[in-house]
């Protein structure tokens, strides 16, 4: 019993993977590179040429949505760590409340959060109809169905995402260890560059892991705050399996999204250095 506990143990978790994870991909896979309709039903032909046709056809969303997701990423990076940065070191016995603060979007719908944006930022919304009104924009300025709109909202819903885990590998950096690097006649930059940066690497790594998938994928945002020229590849996975019921183009499109992204992680990984990370969390 003492050797099969561990198996055990994961266990449940390896079994809610395998069917909830696992048997979708394996049936996605085989959906496709079938043929066929709703109607008429689909059938196995290996069809492989729909992925191919599919990268061609939609080559412009793919870039595109990476472009946002890269965007939108180091914008969420330049914001997060400041932040986590502040709350870990100065925030004192409030840091429960900060965190709170940051976690508090959470508690409302994705939906209902993006929705009100488009009520913000609309041509007559809270934001921009009063500096219409005071001449400090002009009258045909918008901000809605544009690239900036796009990010600004996948910066917006995925920040936290990025600040937590930050915010986690900042508070096991020891104040100890920066006071000695200070006590060594480093300066404050030398402090932060030498010590604190790289000991939270792996928080940033984990971050931009946690931030970068989803965004990419993100349809809603494009959906709500963007226009005919924002289209994500997410919105036409959507509409290829929800409008046109074109279940082997959306499945072909869905496991080329997620190849694309795993080479850009690994690429991610490799160029940051996995074995330093590992060895800063270790430490």
């Amino acid at each position: 019993m003492k050797r099969l506990a561990p198996y055990l143990l994961i266990l449940p978790g390896g079994l809610w993977l395998a069917i909830f994870l696992v048997v979708p991909m394996v049936f996605m896979a085989s959906v496709s590179t079938q043929e066929g309709d709703v109607v008429n039903g689909f059938v196995q032909t290996f069809n492989f040429s729909v992925y191919g046709d599919a990268l061609v056809q939609y080559q412009t969303q793919f870039l595109r949505s990476a472009g946002y997701g890269l965007a939108a990423t180091v914008v969420s990076v330049a914001l997060a760590y400041p932040m986590a940065y502040w709350i870990a070191f100065k925030g004192g016995p409030r840091k429960s409340t900060y965190l709170l603060l940051v976690l508090l979007p959470f508690f409302v719908s994705f939906v209902l959060r993006t929705v009100s944006w488009k009520f913000l930022l609309a041509d007559d919304g809270m934001l921009l109809s009063p500096l219409k009104s005071m001449g400090l924009v002009p009258g045909d300025f918008h901000v809605l169905q544009t690239t900036v709109a796009v990010i600004g909202g996948l910066v917006y819903n995925y920040l936290p995402f990025m600040i937590l885990p930050i915010y986690v590998a900042l508070e096991r950096v020891d104040p100890r260890v920066v006071e000695a690097a200070q006590d060594l006649y480093a300066a404050r930059r030398e402090a932060f560059t030498k010590v604190v940066l790289p000991l939270s690497l792996p928080g940033v790594f984990a971050g931009v892991l946690m931030t970068f998938v989803p965004m990419t994928a993100d349809y809603v945002n494009a959906g709500i705050l963007g226009g005919p020229e924002n289209t994500m590849i997410g919105n036409i996975i959507q509409t290829e399996y929800l409008v046109n019921n074109d279940y082997p183009t959306a499945a072909a499109l869905s496991f080329t999204l997620m190849a694309a992204m795993l080479v850009g992680i690994f690429a991610y990984a490799k160029a940051l250095g996995t074995e330093n990370v590992l060895e800063a969390a270790a430490r």
